[in-house]
């Protein structure tokens, strides 16, 4: 162990002398669990003559007990080798080149061994994305690896190397376990298996440096506490403490990704509590924060949103992100919304101009694609109309009509007085207030024209 590391924890030097070895009756991994495509790349590689295992987090939950989602392979092969194995497989990635090998409706996402990095290249312009040993998508590029001289943030990482070096180079403990489906063991080169019995999330090397050198790790932090129930261990805590700020500096395409996984991994709720509290949502989403310091009240229909979600998830129903965005941008936008009516903008133009505002200052921090931003404004510029009840016909027949009446008894259930408007929509789509169409007996009969005289004049033609 490197002794310039803090305390408790893991060196990020490439020291490791072995890994320690679970057979099946330590890990007791349920092979029915296992992806026969992924052991089939995995043992496709090997009868080419190179090393490869099961990793991440596939590995993470089957010692859990958990079916994964998908499975990842590293291997001693290079992209390029790999591509040449795998018929259905493409090269991605610009911060370190991946291959993603396809089996019928399956991706296995396969990666070479990363090896160290040496400080003193020179600083790539373009940000890097990246990801550290689990289900996250990897954007890289170059055969070199460089560390930004500022922040530390590593922009290039196709550097290679052993397994023992790969394992040093995970994120988290729990994410950096290998699997050797032909022996039936798993390999620990650090604490990994020690962690996940403990439920303590350990950052692999020096917390700090890790997360300069991709502030995301802080992130993943907080969605793998949430989503496996851990504790973060004290110092990644502290680390998260002095770094969070350099999450401004992450690229808004690769944060509409990561928020994403934080919020529709079916622990919405448990997870925007732990961005609070470590002071990551207010960098997120600062207008939201704000909004929600000024009227606490809002906080309610945030924290509906996301409980409304993770039931629908856990239930196996769709969520779509348009609706989780409306109600994390809901209360910047209806307070913004009240400065512009009270400078005299009616209350339609004020909502128009509030929520071009307000969607305008979030994109700059976290992308929102235009086919989640349209039904998101399609959702708020519907709420005066339901709570005017006006037209019940004509709007029930919107296409966002539902998520716009979800939304409404959201905001009601939060807290706000809306005289009743929910209800009365609920009465109505049971048949209990005076008719939503529903599908007519007969077609309707049909219009007589009415026939002008000849003589051009107005009247009944008599």
């Amino acid at each position: 162990m490197n002794q310039s590391a803090p305390p408790g924890s893991l060196s990020d030097a490439p020291e490791a002398t072995g890994p320690r070895r679970y057979g099946p009756r330590e890990h007791g991994i349920t092979p029915e669990l296992i992806s026969q495509d992924a052991l089939n790349v995995v043992r496709t590689l090997r009868g080419a003559g190179f090393e490869s295992y099961l990793v991440g987090g596939c590995v993470r939950d089957l010692l859990l007990g958990h079916p994964p989602k998908d499975f990842d392979v590293s291997t001693s092969a290079h992209p390029g080798e790999v591509h040449a194995l795998f018929r259905r497989s493409r090269i991605v990635g610009r911060r370190f080149q991946i291959v993603h090998v396809r089996s019928g409706r399956e991706i296995i996402e396969v990666s070479t061994f990363r090896g160290h990095h040496s400080p003193g290249f020179d600083s790539d312009p373009e940000t890097g994305e990246g990801a550290d040993g689990d289900e996250d998508t990897v954007e890289r590029s170059s055969q070199e690896s460089a560390v930004c001289a500022t922040s530390g943030m590593l922009l290039r990482d196709n550097v290679f190397g052993s397994v023992e070096e790969d394992a040093l180079r995970r994120d988290f403990t729990v994410n950096g376990l290998y699997y050797d489906p032909d022996a039936n063991v798993v390999l620990d080169f650090s604490t990994g298996v020690e962690d996940l019995g403990s439920k303590l999330l350990r950052v692999v090397g020096d917390p700090a440096q890790r997360f300069q050198e991709d502030p995301v790790r802080m992130i993943r932090a907080i969605r793998f506490a949430a989503k496996l129930d851990f504790v973060i261990d004290p110092f990644a805590v502290a680390a998260i403490a002095r770094c969070r700020q350099l999450i401004e500096g992450v690229a808004a395409a690769r944060m509409f990704d990561e928020i994403l996984k934080l919020l529709l991994a079916g622990k919405g709720e448990k997870t925007f509590a732990l961005l609070e509290h470590h002071r990551i949502f207010e960098l997120l989403f600062p207008a939201t924060a704000d909004a929600i310091r000024r009227a606490p009240l809002q906080r309610n229909l945030v924290t509906g949103a996301l409980r409304n979600s993770d039931d629908r998830i856990a239930n196996y129903k769709p969520v779509t992100p348009a609706f989780l965005f409306a109600a994390l941008l809901w209360p910047p936008m209806v307070r913004r919304m009240s400065l512009l009516e009270a400078r005299g903008e009616p209350p339609i133009a004020a909502l128009h101009d509030a929520a071009a505002d307000v969607i305008g200052a979030q994109v700059r921090l976290i992308t929102i694609p235009r086919r989640f931003a349209t039904p998101m404004r399609e959702i708020w510029e519907l709420q005066h109309r339901l709570e005017s009840r006006r037209s019940p016909m004509r709007l029930a027949a919107h296409p966002r009509f539902r998520a716009a009446y979800d939304f409404l008894l959201l905001r009601e259930q939060a807290g706000e007085d809306l005289a009743g408007a929910g209800e009365w929509w609920t009465r109505q789509q049971a048949g209990e207030e005076p008719a939503i169409p529903r599908a007519p007996d007969a077609a309707p009969a049909r219009r007589r024209r009415r026939r002008r005289s000849r003589g051009g004049a107005g009247g009944d033609g008599g």
